[in-house]
């Protein structure tokens, strides 16, 4: 990377689908201005941005349409990791166009181009030994044994609701696309990439790449881009303005800031932060600072997040 100051922000689901009531294309696209009007902020401080996302709302609605188009219309089912790379062009779609609408606006002459980005997992990965992410539609008992038996899906019964599919959730290990990436950057380019975490790929042994069913945590492969770019500032875009210890508990109390060593330490503690929200994003955080000990990291909501590089709000992490 050149001398420039980068940033790797992760923008989580909110920032596209904020609630229940706007989950249609027209929602997420608004909800992906907003979010873009903080990213561009962000620019114009001077920053070069490389943006990861998640995808899990939205994956599963591709499943769901996939799953219903074969039941009711004769239609193919689309494979998960296919229904990822979907998944990452149209949210990549929403985010570069407002971005660089946006930009244009403030009279920035920046490019903004969305990567479809691969993930390499391990294919011995234990987390493909036990499955844990719910994905698709419920079904009954008699068609969960059958996906299972034909096409050797795992399926959990889901506290009596019926039977739903889980893949795994491996460890993310290379982006496969990492150098195009860097290409781009030193460009001045802002660019999407991982959304998703990355369309999951295992390395059969020949060399080759191939798809398989998993989901990769999005703040994990965001980490891996964060410390691969050598980033100077690893910014966790998320529901809250700050992150609390003790959790809506009496005793909850909001962080301003924590060192590298407290993190690690109310982590292990395992009472702090929950294992499906913050706990993945506190670990990201860990990896990232670990291997670049000079940078920093934050962790807020969009709409606070110029007031939060202002040192106004949000949760600092830093060097020890």
């Amino acid at each position: 990377m050149t001398e420039k100051k980068l940033a790797v922000i992760a923008i989580g689901g909110n920032s596209l689908i904020k609630d229940d009531k706007h989950v249609t294309i027209d929602s997420q696209y608004q909800a992906a201005k907003e979010t873009c009007e903080h990213v561009a902020d962000l620019i114009e401080q001077g920053w070069e941005v490389a943006i990861g996302h998640g995808n899990g709302p939205q994956v599963g609605y591709i499943l769901r349409r996939s799953e219903i188009a074969a039941k009711t219309a004769g239609m193919h089912e689309v494979p998960l990791d296919v229904c990822g790379a979907d998944s990452q062009g149209a949210i990549g779609y929403a985010l570069q166009q407002n971005l660089q609408n946006i930009l244009y606006q403030r009279g920035i002459r920046k490019k903004v181009v969305t990567v479809i980005t691969q993930t390499l997992v391990d294919r011995e990965d234990p987390a493909f030994r036990s499955p844990t992410k719910p994905i698709g539609s419920f079904m009954d008992e008699a068609e969960a044994q059958r996906r299972q038996t034909e096409q050797g899906w795992s399926v959990v019964e889901d506290a009596g609701r019926g039977w739903r599919r889980v893949v795994a959730s491996p460890l993310p290990k290379e982006i496969v696309e990492l150098e195009t990436v860097q290409t781009i950057l030193e460009r001045g380019i802002v660019t999407v990439t991982v959304g998703g975490g990355g369309i999951p790929v295992i390395d059969p042994g020949d060399g080759n790449y191939e798809g398989v069913a998993a989901v990769i945590d999005k703040d994990y492969a965001s980490s891996l881009l964060a410390r691969e770019l050598k980033a100077d500032l690893f910014i966790i875009s998320t529901a809250v303005e700050k992150v609390a210890i003790h959790f809506g508990k009496p005793e909850q109390q909001w962080l301003d800031s924590l060192t590298l060593s407290q993190a690690k330490a109310y982590l292990a503690e395992g009472k702090h932060f929950a294992k499906g929200s913050m706990a993945p994003k506190i670990q990201a955080i860990i990896w990232f600072l670990e291997a670049m000990p000079g940078s920093r990291a934050l962790i807020t909501n969009p709409e606070n997040l110029g007031r939060a590089l202002k040192g106004e709000t949000g949760t600092w992490i830093l060097p020890d």
